[in-house]
């Protein structure tokens, strides 16, 4: 396996091996695995099984049906106007800080007209000391201002009012949107938690991504976009009549069940690989497979919309994606909440070991440690502060898996920026203390896009000597 700082042996490479491809990351590491996956659809890089987490798997589901060209084209996903109102704060955490914001306004509304005569009678002392006659009267005219403005029947009336409609309207619709997005189960605590939910909400990333996928499916079809769970049956259907065609190759996504405390894999492999994937010798060996292996071709069909939400869902930032299993499945119809989770690179590995992988190429955009005296400022923000963890998470996830060795297990090279100064959720960019200065996300895809040549396709695929066989696209 590659390590930072030790050059990649070619000898470990060969495009005639089994190779799969892992996109790992959140948010804004999207735009890095488009560069990437452009790197390596212009080399020609074969890959036989795409894998993804958190936002890679957008990159997978594009990847697996020879469509990343509308990742980063100039109307693909990651330059869409779209991707700046990824990972919104949720509408009713917006509608509450405005109903408070106005209601604070109101309230100053008295203190400002108070602390206009702070303004007012300096300014008259001095036009009076310069002659000007017209200061005679701007005096009187504030002090009438004010005696009007705090008469019986004015602010001391209405404003109080006021206020108390913009809150009250304000808590009910707090209360309305609490009542329409409970949970399909019982909740465990006092009423008042239904209020606090997770800040961030994943509707927009979840509707971008089937949008630009209809735009692909489609062609020049002038067709109106059906719904996700349809959209994504017919995703299912093309994938599997199409495997082992050239471009289309099969998908693995990993997300984590907070209810079952396990990683689940959703998957559409071939036939020859699927029975592999689910059934093994013993019983005990079989049931944990069933519960955690989904295969997206059989009893677990319609559930891939449930993958791409559960894996955009990012843990206490967002609020968990809910599934409901079908009840000839192993969960026997229960209601369970997906989200993502970093550490699950790990399960990725492992099952594209069982998949008979032989080398893979792991993508992430998170830096690994640059050593002593490099630390930066940390971020106050909301997001920036839950970035900052994700993103070092997502570092020891990928320095664990890139430094482990297992007898015979798939060779794992590694692409990965040397820095990266934009979070998880700076889709409208980061500013980069090094340049001092801010970098879009466009340029991120670029980075992306040569570090896949510099450490992979040069070093790796162009030093093996061997003929590249079909492309990536």
């Amino acid at each position: 396996m590659t390590e930072r700082g030790r050059a990649p042996s070619a000898d470990l490479y060969s495009p005639r091996r089994r190779t799969a491809l892992i996109l790992t990351g959140t948010g804004t590491a999207g735009a890095y695995h488009a560069g990437v996956l452009r790197a390596l659809h212009e080399a020609g890089v074969k890959l036989d099984i795409v894998a993804g987490r958190g936002i890679g798997s957008i990159g997978a589901l594009f990847a697996a049906v020879d469509g990343t060209q509308r990742l980063w084209d100039e109307k693909g996903f990651w330059r869409a106007p779209a991707v700046r109102r990824l990972y919104q704060w949720r509408p009713v955490l917006q509608l509450t800080v405005a109903a408070l914001f106005v209601a604070v306004a109101l309230v100053a509304v008295p203190l400002v007209v108070m602390a206009a005569g702070l303004v007012v009678f300096p300014i008259d002392f001095a036009l009076k000391i310069a002659g000007a006659s017209a200061a005679s009267g701007l005096v009187h005219r504030y002090l009438d201002l004010a005696e009007t403005a705090f008469a019986p029947a004015a602010l001391p009336t209405w404003l109080p009012r006021l206020v108390l409609i913009v809150l009250g309207l304000a808590g009910i619709t707090v209360a309305v949107a609490a009542w329409i997005e409970r949970s399909r189960r019982r909740h465990r605590g006092s009423v008042w938690w239904r209020v606090v939910r997770a800040p961030l909400s994943t509707a927009t990333a979840v509707n971008h991504c089937w949008a630009v996928m209809w735009d692909l499916v489609r062609g020049a079809a002038a067709l109106e976009q059906p719904t996700p769970d349809d959209l994504g049956r017919r995703y299912g259907e093309l994938l599997v009549d199409n495997l082992g065609q050239p471009g289309f190759r099969e998908l693995l996504i990993a997300v984590h069940d907070v209810d079952a405390h396990r990683d689940l894999i959703f998957a559409l492999v071939g036939e020859a690989r699927r029975r592999d994937l689910v059934r093994r010798p013993t019983t005990a060996e079989a049931d944990t497979r069933r519960a955690e292996v989904l295969d997206l071709s059989g009893v677990a069909r319609g559930h891939l919309t449930d993958a791409i939400a559960a894996s955009l869902a990012v843990p206490l930032a967002t609020e968990p994606h809910p599934i409901r299993f079908a009840p000839d499945a192993y969960w026997r119809g229960e209601a369970h909440r997906l989200c993502d989770r970093p550490g699950s690179l790990h399960r990725l590995v492992e099952e594209l070991a069982i998949l008979e992988a032989e080398q893979i190429v792991l993508v992430s955009a998170a830096p690994d440690s640059p050593g002593p005296h490099a630390l930066a400022p940390p971020r106050l923000d909301g997001r920036g502060r839950i970035g900052e963890y994700l993103q070092s998470s997502e570092a020891a996830s990928v320095r664990d898996v890139a430094r482990r060795t297992v007898e015979g297990g798939p060779r794992v090279f590694t692409i990965r920026p040397a820095h990266n100064p934009i979070g998880p959720f700076d889709f409208a960019g980061g500013f980069d203390d090094r340049s001092d200065r801010v970098q879009p996300l466009t340029e991120l895809m670029t980075r992306g896009y040569e570090d896949a040549y510099h450490q992979f396709i040069e070093p790796v695929v162009g030093a093996s000597g061997d003929r590249v066989g079909q492309g990536v696209s």
